[in-house]
């Protein structure tokens, strides 16, 4: 974890990413009838299942200080070192947290280690989110970053067993302001608070992102986002990429 940067995007993190309950129930689905759940890499906590005993590890000392009164309490750790016996909870999930590992196949050894029926991931499929309109026509640079922190699907499916993926359309009112949950907002992107905190805004260079935001501000000024992309106002739903990956330890 670059804990620099995530530290960063923490300021007012639960305010902008505050949890779709769409992606909350297929999460906690997913988990099955676990009782003892870790969340690795657990930020604020905002998809924890509140009928279930978690165990949350998160790195960030800023993260953990914005978790909801009434939490699991966060352990300060890192995917690549969990801090738990071999086998101890039923299951683990884990909401966009892989790119921001040092070592993602270190990270998922551990997690089988600690995990004794499923694994649940919330990540995205960089292949599909590469044709949204803010990544394919102004900012190629997201797509180009996250190939080098993403894992794939396809890797995902080798390393892990028993693995099933399925897709999760991102809503228009989507609650959860990650960078393409905006995929109907693009306004959104020009409000500082809402790029805070996502953490694609901190890592790339802001030579890259500047003139990008620039013209996407010309272009909703003038009317030519409207007249390029405007039917997506009226969607209810999008896939952007985003991939629910389950992974069935026995």
């Amino acid at each position: 974890m670059k804990a620099p940067a995530y530290d960063r995007m923490g300021v007012d993190y639960s305010e902008v990413r505050r949890a779709d309950p769409r992606f909350e129930t297929a999460i906690w689905e997913a988990l099955g009838t676990a009782r003892r759940v870790l969340n690795i890499g657990a930020g604020a906590g905002s998809y924890e299942p509140r009928d279930r005993e978690v165990v949350a590890v998160e790195p960030s000392p800023v993260m953990i200080a914005q978790r909801r009164p009434g939490a699991a309490p966060a352990i300060q750790g890192v995917a690549e070192d969990i801090p738990l016996e071999d086998e101890s909870v039923d299951a683990t999930m884990g909401v966009f947290t892989m790119q921001h590992w040092d070592d993602v196949d270190r990270g998922l050894a551990e997690v089988l280690r600690v995990t004794r029926d499923r694994v649940v991931l919330l990540t995205l499929d960089l292949d599909v989110t590469a044709e949204m309109w803010l990544c394919r026509d102004y900012l190629p640079e997201i797509v180009e970053h996250d190939r080098e922190t993403f894992p794939t699907i396809t890797h995902l499916e080798a390393v892990l067993p028993g693995v099933r993926v399925e897709t999760i359309p991102v809503p228009s009112d989507c609650t959860d302001g990650f960078c393409v949950a905006l995929w109907s907002r693009p306004e959104a992107h020009l409000d500082p608070d809402v790029r805070r905190s996502s953490s694609i805004w901190h890592l790339l260079p802001a030579a890259v992102v500047e003139p990008a935001l620039d013209r996407l501000r010309r272009d909703l000024a003038s009317g030519e986002w409207d007249r390029r992309y405007g039917r997506l106002r009226e969607k209810d739903s999008l896939d952007v990429g985003l991939r629910l990956v389950t992974a069935e330890l026995r």
